[in-house]
């Protein structure tokens, strides 16, 4: 039976820059490769075949999508085998804690022609530039959005019940932990469940909730304490000793979107837009923060101002996605150039060199194993 496999961002594109998150999910691995290459190498084509190579053989994988481009992944691991390949090029370098030891850096540019590199010399500089302003300018964007949705929180944060907000959240520490301690010492992996990308805004809340036969739904409106309550949550699964998945906001890193305790079997998560989703299964639970410590009326009497409010964020957001919609067909360009210069077979030689690795890590941990 083919693995499973479990989809996220380490990475995003935020309000504030380029925000890494890499290094958590890499933690406990005792093998690591570090593609190293310019756009068109072939990192992503590589890594997605190792990982439906491994998936075949009935190993359990997560793919690191590239919030920069919907296609592309940025890194697989296999838990179970304790290994990971990673693209450790810009924006998400990748510093190796033992080199040789546990890291192996993997240079596809051994693929390239130079000498038709050369000529295009200009060329990839020009763009390079042209990609890292449209860079710039999303960023700056995205801050700008940030802000506008800083004004509209402030009505909610002020007819919020801060009583009635920790009575929930003593509620829901209750009835999902049950004064229960974890098997661990308390590991948190922090990741993104989605991300700002040139197609706009994309999640995968199904997948990584899919196992799990309790699903909480947050709802409510910005400001109304989703943030501070998954925090909150996250800290007492760390410190009673359960492995927590801890999944920031794509657009704030500073905020949270979901935190996953398997070993319990529940998800919590921010569940408006834009990431709505809806209860559809048994075990499916929503909690409405509105209703529950808002002042009832608040979206009445300020109606006028979060529409005003809630459009420009919206007319801020589509043009930040479009900044990074024209980094990604810069991106292309410069891609077709590299691909032009590469020799492939050359990476294919390099991809069964790490499989060859894998492979032999995978016989001396379960002896019975077939390539």
């Amino acid at each position: 039976m083919p693995g499973k496999i479990l989809n996220y961002y380490a990475g995003g594109n935020t309000a504030r820059g380029f925000h890494n998150l890499f290094s958590s999910n890499l933690q406990g691995l005792q093998r690591l490769f570090i593609l190293k290459g310019g756009p068109g190498t072939g990192k992503s084509t590589l890594m997605k075949e190792l990982g439906k190579r491994w998936a075949e053989l009935g190993y359990d994988l997560e793919y690191i999508h590239c919030g920069s481009d919907n296609g592309s992944i940025d890194g697989v691991i296999i838990p179970a085998l304790q290994v990971g390949i990673v693209d450790g090029t810009a924006p998400h370098v990748i510093e190796p804690e033992a080199p040789g030891a546990i890291e192996e850096y993997v240079n596809l540019g051994e693929a390239w022609d130079h000498s038709k590199l050369a000529p295009r010399t200009a060329d990839i500089q020009r763009i390079s530039a042209s990609i890292r302003e449209c860079y710039q300018q999303a960023y700056e964007t995205f801050a700008a959005a940030l802000r506008i949705h800083d004004e509209w929180e402030k009505p909610y944060i002020a007819n919020l019940d801060f009583t009635k907000a920790n009575v929930l959240t003593a509620e829901l520490i209750e009835s999902l932990f049950a004064g229960r301690k974890g098997t661990g010492e308390g590991l948190a992996k922090h990741r993104f469940l989605g991300a700002a990308t040139p197609k706009g805004p994309v999640d995968f809340i199904q997948n990584l909730t899919e196992e799990l036969p309790h699903r909480y739904f947050l709802k409510g409106r910005p400001g109304s304490g989703k943030s501070t309550l998954l925090k909150k949550l996250a800290a007492h699964a760390e410190q009673n000793g359960f492995a927590v998945e801890v999944y920031h906001c794509g657009f704030d890193p500073n905020s949270l979107d979901m935190v996953i305790v398997r070993e319990l079997g529940w998800a919590i998560f921010d569940s408006t837009a834009p990431h709505e989703h809806f209860p559809d299964r048994d075990g499916d639970r929503v909690i409405d923060m509105y209703e529950r410590i808002i002042t009832p009326g608040t979206d009445e009497v300020y109606a006028d101002e979060i529409a005003a409010i809630s459009k420009r964020y919206k007319e801020a957001m589509n043009v930040a996605t479009g900044h990074l919609a024209q980094a990604k067909a810069l991106h292309d360009e410069l891609e077709a150039i590299y691909i032009d210069s590469m020799d492939y077979s050359i990476v294919d030689d390099l991809r069964e060199r790490i499989h060859e690795q894998i492979a032999l890590r995978a016989k001396a941990k379960q002896p019975v194993q077939e390539d």
